[in-house]
This record gives C-alpha cells, structure tokens and sequence, in this order.
C-alpha cells in the first residue's frame, strides 16, 4: 500500500489564507498585512503639502512603490496606464519630497505630508484640483 504525501507549504500557499498580502511584499509584515488593496494591488495615496495642509494630488501606490517612498525620502508611484513605477520629479523637476506618511483607520489609503518642489499637477498648476471645482449644495452647522 503506498502513502500519499502532502507537499510541503510553499510561501505562495502561505499566503493563500491571507490574499489582502502580496505573496513577495518588500514591507514589513505589519503594514503588509494592515493594507487593503485594490483588485490591482493598489492602494490610494493622497499628497498635501506638509505645511500648509494644501491638497495636491492623488496617486498609486503598490507594495513596491511605497517601499520606495518609505526609505528613499521621495514619493513613487505606480502609473495605472503605463503600468511602471515613476518618482515624482525625475523628468519635471517638481519633486515631492517627503515629511511623513500615515495609514488610514480601514487601512485602503495613504497620506503622504510632503514638501512640494513645483507643479504637483502634470498640466503644470500647483494642485490638481485647481480650477475644477463642481457645484454643490454647501452644508452648515446648527
């Protein structure tokens, strides 16, 4: 009678119980696991401007690019369309560097506090939310 042995756990099957984490993340366990990405793999990232609290964009980021951004000291993200990795400033010259970098409480988006060198938009304006604003119905306090 011939035994049938189970083959041992390789590190993907390890990390099939956990599919919020990537199979190889280059981040520390706790925050790996504290993420929770998009179908892609990707989390938000919110940019504003460390000392004045302006808002000036939204990015990417996967595992790896925040990773950079962690221990480089400048924002990379993952370009959705192009699918590669770009750091703000390479080819503009506005670069963001950065003064620190928060979770939010359900884990799915990043503040990143940075210091703005330039444009943060790539149409050139300060933010990307200059000139866009859309009409709504303003709330007030009682």
């Amino acid at each position: 009678m011939s035994e049938q042995s189970t083959p041992p756990a390789t590190p993907a099957a390890a990390f099939a119980a956990e599919p919020a984490v990537a199979p190889v993340s280059p981040l520390p366990h706790e925050l790996a696991t504290a993420l929770k990405r998009d179908s892609a793999g990707l989390v938000a990232a919110i940019i504003q401007q460390f000392d004045t609290d302006e808002v000036l964009m939204l990015g990417w980021m996967d595992d790896e690019a925040l990773h950079r951004t962690l221990t480089t000291g400048r924002v990379t993200f993952y370009s959705r369309s192009r699918q590669e990795y770009w750091r703000k400033g390479d080819t503009s010259g506005h670069v963001q560097f950065v003064k620190s970098v928060a979770l939010d409480c359900d884990g799915d988006a990043l503040l990143v506090r940075v210091d703005q060198v330039g444009a943060a938009c790539h149409t050139g304006t300060r933010t990307c939310f200059d000139d866009r604003s859309l009409a709504a119905v303003t709330g007030e306090r009682d």
